[in-house]
Parts: C-alpha cells; sequence; structure tokens
C-alpha cells in the first residue's frame, strides 16, 4: 500500500514529534552493542527528515537525549556524544542543501564542549534556511523546562516588569524553549512504549499520539507517510463534541 498517495495535502501538521525509541534493542537483537543501535539509527534520522520536507511539514522536533540518559553507562554516553558531533558535521551540508535549518531545545550549555560546538555550528550555519526546521531536543527534560519557564516569570514578577495575575498560558509559553515553534500535532515513538517519557508534557497537551512498534532504526519514509495518514483519519475535536467541529 502506498500510504503517500493517501495523504491530504491539505490537511498536513504543521510539527511533528517524535520518540526516536529502540535503538538499544534493536542492537540486542543483532547480536551487537547498543552503540551499533544509535549508529544504525541515524539513517533513520536521515530519511525521516528527507520525508517530512519533501511532504511540506514545516517542523520536525526528535528526541535525541534526556536529561535522565546521562545515568546510561559512561562508554555509550561517550559514544552517543561523539555519534552526534560526527553526525552533526556530516549532514549540515546535506542540511544546506535541502534548505533545512536546525534548531535545539535543551539544556543545551551542559552538553560535552565539542558537541555544545558542533550543534552551535550547526544552527549557525544553517540559520537562514526556510524549507524546514529541524530540532533536536538535547538534555531535555519538559519537567526542567517547565520548571525554568516557572523562575523566568518568578524573575521578572521580582523586577516589578509584570504582575502575577498577568501570567497566563499565552505569557507561559512564551517562557519555553519552545517559544518559536508551534505546539506538535502529532507525537510519534517507536519500539512499542506507550509513554511520553519527559518530552513536550506542556506542547502536546492536544497533539494526536501515535505509537508503533518499530524500532527506531527501522524507521522509514513510508512509516512516517503511514503515522501522517492515521493522524488524518482522526477527529481533532479539542475539548468540544464532533458536532462542532465537523
Amino acid at each position: 500500500m502506498d500510504w503517500k498517495e493517501q495523504i491530504d495535502m491539505e490537511k498536513l501538521p504543521r510539527h511533528i514529534a517524535i520518540i526516536m525509541d529502540g535503538n538499544g534493542r534493536w542492537a540486542k537483537q543483532h547480536g551487537r552493542p547498543r552503540v551499533f543501535g544509535h549508529r544504525n539509527g541515524v539513517l533513520a534520522v536521515r530519511e525521516t527528515t528527507e520525508a517530512a520536507a519533501e511532504l511540506g511539514v514545516e517542523y520536525l522536533t526528535l528526541y535525541a537525549f534526556s536529561t535522565e540518559n546521562w545515568g546510561r553507562p559512561r562508554t555509550e554516553v561517550t559514544a552517543l556524544m561523539h555519534l552526534l558531533v560526527e553526525t552533526l558535521h556530516k549532514e549540515v551540508d546535506t542540511l544546506n542543501k535541502n534548505n533545512i535549518r536546525l534548531q535545539a531545545i535543551g539544556d543545551i550549555s551542559k552538553l560535552p564542549a565539542s558537541t555544545h560546538r558542533a550543534l552551535l555550528d550547526g544552527i549557525e550555519r544553517t540559520r537562514n534556511n526556510t524549507r524546514m526546521t529541524l530540532v533536536l531536543a538535547l538534555n531535555y527534560s519538559s519537567k526542567w523546562e517547565i520548571v525554568e519557564a516557572a523562575r523566568v516569570l518568578a524573575a521578572r514578577v521580582q523586577r516589578h516588569e509584570i504582575e502575577p495575575e498577568a501570567i497566563d498560558e499565552a505569557l507561559f509559553a512564551q517562557a519555553l524553549t519552545t517559544r518559536e515553534i508551534p505546539d506538535p500535532e502529532l507525537v510519534i515513538r517507536t519500539s512499542g512504549e506507550t509513554r511520553l517519557s519527559n518530552f513536550l508534557l506542556w506542547q502536546a497537551a492536544y497533539s494526536e499520539l501515535l505509537f508503533t512498534d518499530i524500532f527506531w532504526p527501522d524507521f522509514r519514509k513510508e512509516h512516517l507517510h503511514q503515522a501522517i495518514v492515521d493522524y488524518q483519519r482522526r477527529e481533532r475535536r479539542f475539548g468540544k463534541i464532533s458536532e462542532q467541529v465537523g
């Protein structure tokens, strides 16, 4: 079945977010170390980014490294950081060729120096691209982000810049790291796990959630196409009833 042909191009989600899960279990299935899964996951990143850009999706956010991931074995974390640097160096030219802008969310200042430099270099070199924005969530935690936003607003109140009564959902959203990014309409998680794992908890309040058993290294363009078709078949009511949104 050609899922791409079934996509209604008039009803594309502006923003798709993906929890890229299953690299380690995929590697175990193949009798290889976990890092082997992470390396093969890079191909899935490339294919998914290309597929989203080809369709006209405006924003694609990939959950690449959470704050909790620092608790993994040191060898795996080190390998992941080296892989990120290597991938950024290799892929920036491709991003520019395809007019894709790179951005990041998370506490990126805590990344290793070489990773931080490579990330900022990629962001700078692609900043004028306009076709699609690829957002990497790195050292990201939604709880961290929400607490940081609360601190920012508390400091503004303390400086008498705003009154506490002025804080509403819109003002709070402006204090988040995603303030320039629309909320995702569709959140995908691979590998069969069915939770958000501290990812975009505020922003995903009304996102459609799709969970697939496919491990991330096996995720390809047709899987993204299928996810979008599934999304488009759903009725998004935002608390209303069917007759109000029909």
